[in-house]
């Protein structure tokens, strides 16, 4: 009996170590509990190691044995893990959006102003364009603009202006992470979609823009598991501006490049 005493004495003060650890650690009170716990275990396992050996038993009365331990084991794991703190999700939620909720607000802050001051200067910079349009359809540089192609809009006319069109389309790409399914320029791609270095040649920028709003508008040859599956998501139209959406399409039909073989895109709906 003294020796059970003593392994139990030694599995309560290894137990209050741990939680003096635990606390010094500022680890939660249910890892100190668990802690408590598994030391506490530990010396019930030493003190049944010195326990009597059980008689050999046999036939049914075994079986009984058996039942009865397994029984006991279940109850036991169950009831104490039930006793232990359990974790609450709901908690969780709430702690991180305490953590998190100034930085939230002040990104989605940031954010919002980023892009209102974005969609201004595009505003400005497509208005500068359509000026030049209007200074070119008067007669002063008719002669060397070149005609647009059929359903193409003019997105690409020379100048600062066109520049920066283009460059806005330039940063879409990069903003909407096209390059995580398309390779362009050697970079990029995933295999989710096809290679766009001669898209300029297959589909005009209206068609490019219309397969950017609507993905099921155009299916590329040989990927028709992945137009069946739906991989290029329908959510540009809600996360890009239509003039946004537009500088891309029209930077994107810049790329005529025909020794990269670009799958032909099949007209859908």
């Amino acid at each position: 009996m003294g020796n059970i005493f003593k392994k139990l004495g030694i599995g309560l003060v290894v137990g209050g170590a741990l939680i003096l650890v635990g606390h010094w650690q500022e680890l939660p009170i249910s890892f100190q509990v668990l802690f408590f716990i598994v030391a506490l275990i530990g010396a019930v396992v030493f003190i049944l190691l010195d326990a009597q050996p059980i008689g050999t038993m046999s036939g049914g009365k075994a079986l009984l044995a058996v039942i009865a331990f397994w029984i006991l084991l279940v109850t036991v794991c169950v009831a104490g893990a039930s006793l232990l703190p359990q974790f609450d999700p709901e908690d969780e939620r709430a702690k991180i959006d305490k953590l998190l909720g100034k930085e939230r607000a002040a990104s989605q802050k940031g954010k919002a102003e980023e892009l209102i001051a974005r969609a201004k200067a595009l505003d400005e910079q497509v208005k500068a364009l359509e000026e030049r349009l209007k200074g070119l359809g008067s007669g002063q540089a008719v002669a060397t603009a070149p005609a647009p192609s059929a359903g193409e809009k003019p997105a690409a006319a020379a100048g600062t202006g066109a520049g920066d069109f283009m460059k806005v389309g330039e940063e879409q790409w990069q903003l909407q992470e096209c390059y995580n399914c398309h390779k362009l320029r050697g970079e990029g791609g995933k295999k989710r979609g096809p290679e766009l270095d001669n898209i300029g040649s297959l589909l005009t920028v209206d068609e490019i823009q219309q397969k950017i709003a609507d993905p099921k508008s155009f299916m590329a040859e040989g990927y028709e598991k992945e137009y069946q599956k739906g991989i290029m998501p329908n959510k540009f139209k809600d996360l890009m501006e239509p003039k946004e959406m537009q500088a891309l399409a029209a930077w994107l039909g810049t790329f005529k490049n025909t020794s990269v073989n670009t799958p032909k895109p099949i007209k859908k709906s």
